[in-house]
């Protein structure tokens, strides 16, 4: 016999059910972050409610979008604007540029350190304990941005064209933080590895529509011919006095006469320093009267790997760091303000350039040093102070690994190989070539070329890369094509270090912010345009950028190009400007 259910049990069952199929209703509505829906057996009463419930709920929920929007944008604005100091007090400010160092070139770095000096391997470089955010490289007409167009954002806080100095995409000139730095009545220094007249250094302290006009950045940066008419910058040391040189002189490079280093000592009362024995008697910065220009080479200060067997003839970039460091703050100590100084390690640029991951490892180790030595001058410095380090750019698509055509992956490089070499590649070139133009036509017989192969065995390969193996083809490469023998040795090394480089240029990669910190420097605290750096700069020292920008605007001569169309077309038809510095790099008299 069925057993049957009582009417009012199953009336208070089907009421249980409902009130259930509801609380679900509701539940599900709550977890969706929506009000529970009406039901039809409602009475009215309870549906005016749950109509009150709906309005509410729906307020509140526009008035909680409402103060997130404004949060999101105060903190944006905030973001954009980088208030500066509060106090207004005296303070230094160190911009530090690793041109052309990008993330990999740490792991490189730090992994070969430890091997070198036998170090536990959570040792880590000076720059990795400062690590504060990463910055976005792109220019304004090209997602590879070159030196010119990302420094332009750090000096300018503007976005440019690749090759631009200190100049935007309409041709018209912005002002700089150094400039602006000057002009509130900061001392100001430049110091570099490379020519004091490329692209980084140039786009702080000159104005013009490319970078390889470097004849005019020399003059420009002197004080000479400077768009502001006047002198904005105090000190600068590193290589690069060819273009300071007239025409006709020993190692000038400049295609006029004029005496640019000569008319700056006696015009504007610069002294001028070309020598090491000259920079030694500046006393690590205690001996220094500015204005000051030391250029101690004629184009790039050599790869540390090669200057630290000439340091008597050449400063390196920490030695030159310090000095200008102790020379500036001495020169401020009776101002109300302090100084802006940018220091560029210039030749991890050129190291990733010939893809030469000796010579990168070296430079990187020297950048490394230099950082240490600005945090030690703030740690020791009584006056306020902030360092902020970047790349503009990661150059030649380091890989700490290498996959050769027709064999599988290798999970492992060797800093070993990289640890025998004692000359960068670009250093053996210049022997090669040195050596092939002393032997003159005499290479010309079969068994002279033989000759030539064990010469560059036994005097360049072995001693300067350390490798005991070179192959036939490869010594057969460098005799053949001694034009190309920067790539051919570079090439040797990283074949055996197992490290891969995508490309003799640029790339597009994001690379990292360095900084001693602080509440000021918090915005960089993250992901940024390269121009919030530049943006950042201007504003920790309170300087007025766009008034320069105007003046320089009013007073600016575009050289008499007629058009803008002329000047693009000119443009287009200038080569690359690696391409030019690596026909430099290649003469045998260089």
């Amino acid at each position: 016999m069925t057993e049957r259910t009582p009417l009012l049990a199953a009336a208070s069952q089907s009421r249980d059910t409902l009130a259930s199929d509801r609380n679900a209703e509701a539940e599900d509505a709550a977890l969706a972050g929506k009000p529970s829906p009406p039901h039809p057996s409602d009475p009215p009463a309870r549906r005016r409610q749950r109509l009150r419930e709906t309005v509410l709920f729906m307020w509140g929920l526009l008035a909680t979008a409402a103060v997130v929007v404004l949060a999101v944008w105060i903190t944006h604005g905030n973001r954009q604007r980088v208030a500066p100091n509060a106090s207004g007090g005296k303070k230094n400010l160190i911009f530090m540029v690793s041109d052309g160092m990008g993330p990999a070139s740490l792991s490189l770095t730090r992994s070969f350190r430890q091997y070198t000096e036998d170090l536990p391997i959570d040792d880590i470089l000076q720059l990795d304990a400062y690590f504060h955010g990463t910055s976005r490289t792109r220019s304004s007409n090209s997602l590879v941005t070159d030196s010119a167009a990302g420094a332009t954002a750090f000096s300018c806080g503007k976005k440019s064209y690749n090759g631009a100095i200190a100049v935007e995409p309409d041709y018209e000139p912005c002002g700089t933080v150094l400039e602006a730095a000057k002009r509130a009545g900061y001392k100001t220094g430049l110091v570099v590895t490379t020519d004091i007249t490329d692209a980084t250094p140039a786009c702080f302290a000159s104005h013009v529509f490319f970078r390889w006009m470097e004849d005019d950045i020399a003059g420009q940066e002197a004080g000479l011919s400077h768009p502001l008419g006047e002198r904005v910058v105090d000190l600068m040391l590193g290589g690069g006095r060819c273009h300071f040189l007239p025409n006709g002189t020993s190692g000038s490079c400049r295609g006029d006469s004029e005496d640019i280093s000569g008319r700056a000592v006696d015009e504007l009362g610069w002294t001028f320093l070309d020598n090491r024995e000259g920079f030694d008697g500046l006393g690590m910065g205690e001996n220094v009267e500015l204005p000051l220009m030391g250029f101690f080479a004629d184009y790039d200060i050599p790869f540390e790997i090669d200057r630290r067997n000439m340091n008597n003839i050449y400063p390196s970039l920490s030695e030159m760091a310090v000095t200008a460091l102790r020379a500036l703050e001495k020169a401020t100590e009776d101002s109300d303000q302090g100084f802006f100084l940018m220091i560029e390690g210039s030749r991890i640029d050129h190291a990733g350039h010939i893809n030469d991951p000796a010579a990168q490892v070296h430079e990187v180790l020297e950048y490394d040093k230099a950082f240490k030595a600005v945090i030690d001058f703030l740690d020791e410095s009584d006056i306020e102070g902030v360092v902020v380090s970047t790349s503009d750019h990661e150059t030649g698509g380091l890989s700490t690994a290498l996959q050769k055509p027709g064999e599988g992956p290798v999970y492992n490089w060797h800093p070993s190989v990289l640890a025998a070499a004692n000359h960068s590649a670009e250093h053996l070139s210049r022997m090669l070539r040195h050596h092939i133009a002393e032997l003159g036509e005499k290479i010309q017989d079969p068994e002279e070329v033989l000759k030539l192969m064990e010469w560059v065995n036994t005097n360049l390969v072995i001693p300067g890369l350390g490798i005991t193996n070179a192959r036939t083809n490869e010594l057969e490469a460098l005799v053949d094509t001694p034009e190309a023998a920067t790539e051919f040795f570079a090439g040797m090394i990283s074949e055996r270090a197992r490290i891969g480089w995508a490309t003799h240029g640029h790339s597009a990669v994001d690379v990292n912010i360095y900084s001693s910190g602080g509440p000021t420097v918090e915005d960089l605290h993250r992901n940024v345009e390269n121009t919030d750096i530049g943006d950042f700069l201007a504003a920790y020292l309170n300087v007025d950028v766009d008034a320069i920008t105007k003046e320089l605007r009013e007073n600016w001569d575009k050289g008499g190009m007629e058009t803008m169309s002329s000047f693009s077309d000119m443009m287009q038809e200038v080569p690359d400007h690696w391409e030019k510095r690596k026909e430099t790099l290649e003469r045998p008299d260089f």
